[in-house]
């Protein structure tokens, strides 16, 4: 039989020890015992018995190692429930001693202090859990591309401005992928530029409220108040292409040991600031944040949660965007949402006439969708959905310096479930500016519009809107939704503006 102490076997040599300093071969007490008795009588003498008693042997007394030794597994060498005596104290065991109190309490310190070890495991693996997001997160805020708007502004409410570039190339001015750019169905790295083809701003109340998504056709007429290039009119969309070429080229002939990366996100950053400020001045709303999308980054997120559902009024098809749909409720993957959101014609004999504004409806119908499968489908528990969109963002996304990418995310579960709504700015008509196809519009009416639609945002913070209010009536615009839809899905009211208001309490049909 093996013993053990502190969970390790013991020498049997030291047991042997153990068992010979306690008692002799035959049961009685060893010569050293006796001597020590001897040397306590007066005299050296043995003590003499008092008369009449006679001295009887000791009781044997077979020696278990386990007294002397810390109680490991009592189970092996217990073996069914103790007796109790009178006074309920477990008693002792055929062949050995009562075990006193002490001993008693400190197998109960060591069963808790086992019991303690193992709920610690149980917290470390929950905090090393906790850790690692931390470091997902401090890994993608460390990387990823970040533009300052000045100090942190202090204000309830939130404004952020959304820009897609038609950039085929990525934050850092490389090639993509050539598998992305046949996904894309938009040419190569030699294509598109830096327009913000996409600009959105979304407004986040304080106390809960529900956001707007206020869509800025990227077409409409302004003035750019940073006149880059030497432009002081022109399409919303350009602010950041001209700001880019003049900033770098200006690096470029005054600072000519300045390495070409460094120049190049120098101008991206300018770029950025110079769009961020013509949609101030149009808007007459100060924007707190931006987040920057290229075409590849789109992409790639489309595919990290593909298949997304969408609804559509009629069949079209699209030889340029490569779009191919037919009517109604379907799912679509991650290239067919590039075109999704890209189409602008139809290129086939159908009745349905496309233009600009209905691509703003789409890409409202497209983040709707989004939002309603990343809230029911819980696609942020999935952590491979997760790392694919961190590696997303990383290389193809770029953000203020104040932003809170956590925060964010807290805020974007309120777009899904109704708790959204996306409004088209108004145009008045279209025209030609040098030699340019732009829409023109109303100023003041696009201020009146966007101050209207923040000031009903704000106020659902302390109104209940009512459960009808967002899917009654119906938009003849032409960037409305006509039609037929699926009963659970929304048709925009007309509540504000010339375009209608597009709800996420469901899935919206669009043109």
């Amino acid at each position: 039989m093996t013993y053990y102490k502190n969970g390790r076997p013991i020498d049997p040599r030291k047991i042997a020890r153990i068992s010979g300093s306690k008692q002799s071969g035959d049961g009685r007490p060893s010569d050293s015992d006796a001597d020590r008795a001897s040397s306590q009588a007066p005299g050296g003498q043995r003590p003499q018995q008092a008369p009449g008693n006679v001295q009887r042997a000791p009781e044997p007394h077979t020696l278990d190692p386990y007294e002397y030794l810390e109680p490991f597994h009592e189970g092996r060498r217990r073996s069914g429930a103790r007796a109790s005596s009178p006074d309920g104290a477990p008693s002792a065991e055929p062949g050995r001693a009562a075990e006193p109190p002490g001993d008693r309490r400190k197998r109960k310190f060591r069963r808790r202090r086992i019991i303690a070890g193992i709920a610690a495991a149980v917290v470390l693996v929950l905090v090393a859990g906790g850790i690692f997001v931390f470091a997902q997160y401090q890994q993608l805020s460390n990387g990823i591309h970040r533009t300052s708007l000045g100090p942190a502004q202090n204000t309830a409410e939130t404004n952020i401005l959304v820009m897609g570039l038609d950039s085929r190339l990525d934050e850092n001015g490389n090639p993509l992928p050539a598998d992305v750019y046949n996904a894309l169905h938009a040419g190569t790295a030699d294509d598109g530029g830096y327009n913000s083809n996409v600009l959105m701003l979304l407004h986040i109340p304080a106390g809960g409220g529900h956001p707007v998504g206020i869509s800025i056709p990227r077409d409409d007429w302004v003035s750019l108040p940073g006149a880059p290039d030497g432009t002081s009119m022109g399409k919303i969309k350009q602010a950041y292409g001209l700001q880019l070429d003049q900033t770098l080229t200006h690096l470029t002939q005054t600072q000519p040991n300045l390495s070409r990366a460094d120049a190049y996100q120098q101008a991206r950053s300018a770029a950025r600031v110079e769009e961020v400020k013509t949609v101030e001045q149009f808007l007459n709303v100060k924007i707190n944040h931006f987040v920057e999308v290229t075409m590849g980054a789109f992409y790639q997120l489309a595919e990290a949660v593909q298949p997304i559902q969408v609804c559509l009024n009629e069949a079209t098809a699209d030889s340029y965007s490569g779009a191919n749909f037919v009517k109604g409720v379907q799912e679509i993957n991650a290239q067919q949402a590039v075109a999704f959101v890209r189409q602008r014609r139809d290129t086939t004999n159908s009745p349905v006439n496309l233009t600009d504004l209905d691509r703003e409806r789409r890409q409202q119908a497209f983040i709707i969708s989004l939002a309603n499968k990343l809230e029911h489908q819980n696609v942020f528990d999935d952590f491979n959905v997760m790392e694919k969109m961190l590696g997303t963002v990383k290389n193809d996304i770029a953000v203020d310096s104040n932003l809170d990418l956590l925060s964010l995310a807290s805020d974007a579960k309120k777009f899904a479930g109704g708790g959204v709504s996306f409004e088209t700015l108004p145009i008045s008509s279209f025209g030609v500016e040098d030699g340019q196809d732009v829409n023109l519009v109303d100023l003041n009416q696009v201020r009146t519009t966007t101050a209207q639609l923040i000031a009903a945002s704000d106020a659902s913070a302390s109104t209940s809107p009512k459960p009808s209010s967002s899917s009654s009536g119906s938009s003849k615009a032409s960037s409305g939704s006509s039609g037929s839809s699926p009963s659970s899905s929304p048709t925009p009211s007309n509540t504000f503006g010339t375009n209608g208001v597009m709800s996420s309490a469901g899935i919206p049909c669009v043109n």
